[in-house]
């Protein structure tokens, strides 16, 4: 039964796009993820990963990338082929491009770039509210740490090296904390309106969760949907401003249906040549943007 009403259909269709993908046979996954290939060689494979499918298994988890990665190397080339191996990660609600090596040596080539920082990636994310400056970096080690509340949980958080000093206001350095990373993000505003924002943004370093911590807890502008680092002490549905629910048709109690709007949305890779892929925001994502008024820039 397909609502008649859009804003239902456009619900509806949000909330299943967590489970589509774990519902599937892996094999169908493997020609799901066949057909969203943009580029092959002889070394890599680079494909436009779909929201809500992991990379890893875990509990819970019937189907992730790596579960199917001999399949689809069959797919592509031919019934003999080795499987593919994962270069890098993307979070299971992340879209858009990720390679894939062809063999062991490839990959560990590419992971050697991406250690030593020379994959250059760019990502766009929607954002509530409007970062000020309005474009700048984002510099604050990251750390794991336990959220006691009803629900103990694990999140990321910064771990600063300075802090305001309350009786004078002068900037003190903090004793290092051991586990944290360093930790650094620039990220740039593309368009602004209906109190949200689409910045353009470049991982320096690859730290988990590392856009999403810096964005809620550094510039104070959490990504559209992301329900866990819009609070610190509770698992909740994130909370939306009264425009952007307006221009959404949502009411808030319907705001828990909401994915994250993060986009893997340009990859610069140094083998030989420079390869440079591209992939366009999800559907849902462009929705959002037309919605929201954000003006998407033209490449």
């Amino acid at each position: 039964q397909i609502p008649k009403d859009p804003t239902q259909r456009w619900l509806r269709e949000l909330s299943a796009l967590s489970q589509q993908l774990q519902q599937v046979h892996p094999n169908v996954l493997a020609k799901i993820l066949k057909e969203r290939t943009v580029y092959q060689n002889e070394e890599i494979v680079v494909i436009d990963k779909p929201y809500g499918l992991p990379v890893h298994g875990g509990p819970g988890v019937k189907n992730c990338i790596a579960d199917v990665l001999p399949v689809l190397a069959k797919m592509l080339e031919n019934m003999k082929a080795d499987p593919l191996h994962l270069c890098h990660r993307l979070d299971k609600e992340t879209t858009g491009v990720m390679v894939l090596a062809r063999s062991k040596e490839a990959a560990e080539k590419i992971r050697l770039l991406f250690k030593t920082r020379q994959v250059e990636k760019i990502y766009w994310a929607i954002v509530l509210g409007h970062p000020d400056p309005v474009e700048g970096v984002v510099e604050i080690p990251i750390v794991e740490k336990e959220v006691q509340s009803h629900q103990s949980h694990y999140k990321m958080t910064l771990a600063p090296n300075y802090r305001l000093c309350p009786e004078d206001g002068k900037v003190v350095r903090i004793r290092k904390n051991r586990n944290a990373e360093s930790a650094v993000t620039r990220y740039r505003r593309l368009a602004g309106a209906s109190a949200c924002s689409l910045l353009e943004l470049q991982p320096i370093t690859g730290v988990k969760h590392q856009i999403r911590v810096h964005l809620a807890y550094g510039l104070g502008c959490p990504i559209l949907g992301d329900h866990k680092y819009s609070h610190w002490s509770k698992l909740a549905p994130q909370k939306l401003p009264e425009l952007t629910l307006r221009r959404l048709k949502l009411e808030q109690s319907k705001a828990r249906h909401l994915p994250l709007h993060l986009h893997a949305h340009r990859l610069c890779l140094p083998l030989g040549q420079p390869l440079d892929f591209v992939c366009k925001p999800p559907l849902f994502f462009q929705k959002t943007l037309r919605k929201l008024e954000l003006d998407i820039p033209k490449d």
